[in-house]
């Protein structure tokens, strides 16, 4: 479902860089682990390059209160609360890392090896109330997280970003794209290591 994930500056440089291009925008997302409903950082389309934004992660829900924080990519073309969202307003969540929990409620942390490397995972936004909100992508899970967790986000390489927000063909294509194997850690790993 991936509820949580980081977005860490203080450990990694390409974040760092992300976060500082969003604070030159005006923007300031929220550092650390990232919370549906928070400022996040976001990576979108601007008129010639990508650009940095801040946003809030969670389109309003059908309860007061409520956020729908991920939509599954099997479905999200149909789904008339996302399908605009997804054909118009996609994008990226850089990320440190995620989080998914087992049923009995074991966090596992996910990234690529074992520090914050820089992951990127899919998304779309629309505007509520004058107000964009975003959502991530989530599809099926491959061998490393199914044992944990029955989905996990969709995710981009770095040389994916621009195909994805801005090429339609490429990202519907990539709604059904193979993942890449991650490493899990029980909990919050030790950076210091």
């Amino acid at each position: 479902m991936c509820g949580r994930y980081m977005f860490q500056p203080t450990e990694n440089a390409e974040i760092e860089r992300i976060y500082q291009l969003a604070k030159a925008e005006g923007y300031d997302p929220k550092t650390g682990e990232i919370f549906p409903t928070d400022e996040t950082a976001v990576i979108v389309a601007g008129l010639q390059q990508v650009k940095v934004v801040a946003m809030k992660w969670g389109y309003p829900g059908f309860k007061p209160g409520q956020s729908i924080i991920n939509a599954r990519s099997e479905t999200v073309v149909q789904k008339q609360m996302f399908s605009n969202g997804f054909k118009e307003h996609r994008c990226v969540y850089p990320t440190t890392g995620f989080f998914e929990w087992t049923a009995d409620k074991q966090r596992y942390w996910f990234n690529y090896g074992k520090k914050p490397e820089t992951m990127y995972i899919a998304g779309f936004y629309d505007y509520f109330d004058g107000q964009p909100c975003s959502c991530l992508l989530t599809t099926k899970p491959n061998d490393s997280i199914v044992k944990i967790h029955d989905r996990m986000p969709l995710i981009l390489r770095k040389d994916q970003i621009k195909a994805w927000l801005y090429d339609d063909k490429f990202a519907f294509e990539f709604l059904k794209a193979q993942m890449p194997l991650l490493n899990s850690v029980n909990g919050l790993p030790n950076f210091e290591d």
